[in-house]
Formats: C-alpha cells, structure tokens, sequence
C-alpha cells in the first residue's frame, strides 16, 4: 500500500507540474493584491502577475484563505536585470498583515538578488534563521519554474521542478516545534540590506508569477486539526521514498551553498534528525 501511495504521489506531482498553466489557474479566484498595487499588474486573462519593484516601492499578494496542509506551488520568473538587494518570494506564514508578525510559523522561498541564489527558511513559531540556500542549476530569470512546499502533519518538502531539495520533518515528540497554526500563501518583491546592494540605475525589476492553482486544506479559525486527514492524498505521504531521498541529498551536496546546520552559531535541535 505505502508503494502504490508513492506511485500515485508521483502519478499526481507530474499531472500537476504539466498543467500548471492551465486556465482554471486564474489569479482572482485563490489571491488579492495585499500591497504595492500600482506595483501590480494582472494580465487581462488572470493568469499571470507581474510585481514592479523601483525605488518608490515593491508589491506583493496573498491568498484569500488560511490553510492547515497542502501541497502549495507557484510558477515563477524572477527579474532578468542582474542586482543584488532584491528579494522575490514565494512562502506560506502565519503572520497577520500589516503587522510586527513576532514569532510565528513561516516556510519560505527567497530569491536573493537576481544571481540565481535561492534561500529557504523555516520560522518554528520563532524568528526564523534556518536558512539553507541553493545556487541553482537553472537561470531562474529566463523561464519559468516552478516551486512547490508539502506542508502535513508529517513533514515539510521543499520541491524545485519536482525535485525535492530540502525536508523538515516533525519531531514533536523530541521537543522541536512544528506548525499548527493555519497559514497563508504570500508572494512579494522587496528589497533589503542583507540581501546586497541594489544597483537602482537598472530598475525597474520585474518578477513575474502564473501556475496560481494548489491542493490545500482550507483551515479552522481555531486549528489545523482537520486538515490532517487521510481523505486529503497529500496527508498519506509522511516521508521520502528511497528514490526522492537519493536525489534530494544528490541535488543537496551539488547545489546547496549554506546550511545552517553546518554552522555551529546557527545550528538548532532539529539539525540532529533533519537531513
């Protein structure tokens, strides 16, 4: 049974990745713009979203609903006009908006600068810092690819076309928090000190998003509890076959450039049973 749930996840992760384009994908049935909104623009067919950032200011969007598990994706191109300081995102968060979000759950891909180098981080209803980044095999400014995040009562797999690079597993039961709080989907073009020097003389810079639709668990006021079912087919999948592992730890040891488990400053309890 656990063989034939592995072939079905797959069967299911190709269909999805293929028809990420579809036209049921259309921005205005799952996201509104949250900020920046003459910094956003929605194609007349609702299928792809272009975040302006100049020195006036960025633009982000977010999910109209909180979720409790899921399997979460966005294609994405980030801008093409080479700069460090700019930072494109895709993430799911338990922040409320427009405010100091204090410690809270948030699983986040971040674009730093527009050199190809891509961060993810989990915030374990802290202020984050596990950040582990990725120079990737691809130029992500020239087409699009597409990102995924498996959020369950099991596990957290970050996806790259399908590949996963990193996973975040639940050890409750060792002490490690683990997310149950309903969050949302947020994707956003911003820049920041840390991230590098924006060379403004090339602005404007121009992230563009489509693929808008997702399997996901809409949650409770009150919990994720209900999200953690069987009848939803992501929820039956709590950990990597033999095959995802091999390449996760194959595409890790090519292309990660820092984890934060390697640094001892940095280094957390999850570091003893995550890979």
């Amino acid at each position: 049974m656990a063989l034939l749930n592995i072939i079905v996840f797959t069967i299911l992760l190709g269909f999805l990745y293929k028809n990420a384009n579809g036209a049921a994908n259309l921005f205005n049935r799952t996201y509104f713009p949250l900020w920046g909104i003459n910094h956003l623009t929605v194609n007349p067919q609702g299928t792809e979203v272009q975040l302006l950032i100049d020195q006036s200011s960025g633009a982000g969007f977010r999910s109209k609903l909180e979720y409790g598990s899921g399997l979460f994706r966005i294609r994405m191109k980030i801008p093409d006009r080479k700069t460090g300081g700019i930072v494109t995102t895709f993430y799911l968060t338990s922040a409320p908006d427009n405010q100091d979000p204090g410690n809270h759950f948030e699983l986040d891909y971040e674009f730093l600068g527009t050199n190809g180098t891509v961060q993810t981080n989990v915030y374990d209803n802290d202020g984050g810092h596990r950040e582990q980044s990725f120079r990737l095999w691809f130029n992500p400014s020239q087409d699009f690819h597409t990102y995924e995040i498996l959020w369950n009562h099991y596990q957290i797999v970050f996806y790259v076309d399908g590949i996963p690079i990193r996973e975040f597993k639940n050890y409750a039961k060792h002490g490690v928090d683990y997310p149950w709080r309903p969050m949302h989907i947020e994707a956003s073009i911003w820049n920041a000190d840390w991230a590098g020097v924006v060379d403004w003389s090339q602005a404007p810079f121009i992230a563009h998003y489509e693929g808008f639709n997702f399997n996901a668990c809409p949650a409770q006021v009150n919990g994720v509890s209900k999200c953690n079912s069987k009848k939803y087919f992501w929820n039956k999948f709590w950990k990597l076959n033999n095959e995802e592992r091999k390449k996760m730890l194959r595409y890790r040891k090519a292309y990660m450039s820092y984890d934060y488990c390697s640094n001892r400053a940095t280094r957390k309890p999850e570091c003893s049973w995550n890979n």
